[in-house]
């Protein structure tokens, strides 16, 4: 199946974990994952904005930065992320994203159950 991008992609403003506004395109429903997880959207973080601290248990979240720049932390510590980085969050793990840059930050999400 294919479809054209304006045809499954919705969009929603504020990042209820975090601070400033989001876009989050969701690429394909929900219940077409088909209960294998609950989420694969590109996410666009406005300059100052952010994905707040929050943990995730029985899941896995990739992120795939698309452009901008930001800091990732995670357990291990606090990272400078840019394009074609990938942060990897694992069952139970806790993470934040937050876009330090003068543009936007877009990332592709996709969050799995393990």
């Amino acid at each position: 199946m294919v479809r054209k991008e304006e045809y499954v992609v919705k969009e929603q403003l504020g990042s209820p974990e975090g601070k400033g506004k989001a876009r989050i395109y969701h690429i394909v429903p929900e219940e077409e994952l088909y209960g294998h997880g609950r989420m694969y959207a590109k996410v666009v973080l406005e300059p100052g904005a952010s994905v707040g601290w929050h943990q995730h248990v029985h899941e896995t979240e990739p992120y795939y930065i698309l452009s901008g720049e930001g800091e990732f932390k995670d357990l291990q510590g606090t990272t400078h992320v840019t394009a074609g980085d990938i942060c990897t969050i694992l069952p139970g793990e806790s993470h934040s994203l937050e876009n330090t840059g003068t543009e936007d930050l877009a990332f592709m999400a996709l969050i799995y159950k393990d």
